[in-house]
């Protein structure tokens, strides 16, 4: 008896780069000549975000570096007056549960250090330093407080849009001077947490790229829900009988629920908050750096490969040639050094 693997294996690649020279000049076409073949090749120009010795990630460190707050904010409708305020904490223990929890901790009011317009339209706060604001690297967490006063004294609650919230800081990565992302919208973590859920709910609402904010409705007795005549509370209405032609199938007869006068949260006095997740300002995982796949087991051979450098520099170019099969992957690291010269 014999036994036999079904098992595709392959060989290592017989590849190999090389160049006319090892200087070019900024705008030049360098190109690499390849001697034998690969399934696949993947070029590292050696560039920012573009280097092989990060292929399996990077992180910075931020440091003391001037860490800056940016974003837009926009206003209509209503009438009220100062009722959106920007604050930061370093303490928040991160229970969202409700408005108590939120202002159990300490928060610095940062609004006057942005520009904040009360008009139609996003307008830039313009990005500001908030280092200062950091203690032993964080988290920090920032809120937008949005205040809802009485509204038939104070008139409407105006609807407040957030977007483009974006935090970051100047580093050096591979000898270049780089703006680095913190955080932005998408990943800010923002979440709503209401003072009357309840009773008195806002209208807010956030998405990935934006925090609404809007108070509560106030409760006018002349409001047609108050009328126990309305339609909507007759079960005989034709919206609720699936054989008329008036029938919504969306439509739910609601329990009629008089006005009380003496009703607290008819029109009260309440405060939203949206409030972060915690940004870290130790370090950021900026991920691994990405080759370009250059050939694809799809692709025939291929004798050179021309790419163009726009910044002067000592670069470090890597070749990755691979053979696969399904059970089966063996590959080689050819680099080649090089001067680009302005």
């Amino acid at each position: 008896m014999a036994s036999c693997s079904t098992e595709i294996e392959v060989d290592a690649p017989d590849f190999q780069v090389s160049t006319t020279s090892n200087t070019f000049q900024v705008g030049e076409e360098v190109t690499f000549s390849f001697t034998g073949d690969a399934d696949m090749i993947s070029f590292y120009s050696g560039e920012l975000y573009r280097n092989y010795e990060n292929r399996d990630g990077r992180v910075v460190n931020i440091g003391n570096s001037d860490v800056l707050l940016e974003f837009s904010t926009d206003v209509s409708g209503g009438t009220q007056e100062d009722q959106l305020s920007l604050l930061a904490s370093t303490d928040f223990n991160g229970n969202y549960d409700d408005l108590q929890s939120v202002k159990s901790a300490t928060w610095v009011d940062i609004t006057d250090r942005f520009k904040i317009i009360d008009s139609t339209g996003f307008v830039s706060s313009t990005a500001q330093d908030i280092s200062d604001l950091v203690q032993n690297g964080g988290p920090i967490y920032f809120a937008f407080k949005y205040e809802t006063r009485p509204q038939v004294e104070n008139g409407f609650a105006r609807n407040w849009m957030i977007q483009n919230f974006n935090l970051s800081y100047a580093t050096t990565i591979d000898g270049q001077e780089v703006n680095v992302n913190i955080i932005d919208q998408i990943n800010s973590g923002f979440r709503i947490v209401d003072s009357e859920p309840e009773n008195a709910p806002s209208r807010s609402v956030i998405t990935n790229t934006r925090v609404s904010l809007l108070g509560n409705i106030y409760r006018d007795p002349n409001d047609p829900i108050y009328d126990p005549n309305n339609p909507i509370f007759d079960p005989n209405n034709p919206i609720y009988d699936p054989t008329a032609l008036e029938y919504d199938p969306l439509a739910v007869r609601p329990e009629y629920v008089p006005y009380n006068p003496d009703s607290p949260y008819n029109d009260p006095h309440t405060e939203t908050w949206a409030v972060s997740g915690p940004v870290d300002l130790n370090e950021t995982d900026l991920g691994p750096d990405r080759p370009r796949v250059i050939k694809a087991i799809r692709n025939t051979r291929m004798d050179d490969y021309t790419y163009t450098y726009n910044t002067p520099g000592q670069y470090t170019a890597y070749f990755v040639a691979r053979n696969t099969s399904i059970d089966d992957v063996k590959e080689v690291v050819r680099s080649v050094n090089l001067t680009i010269t302005p």
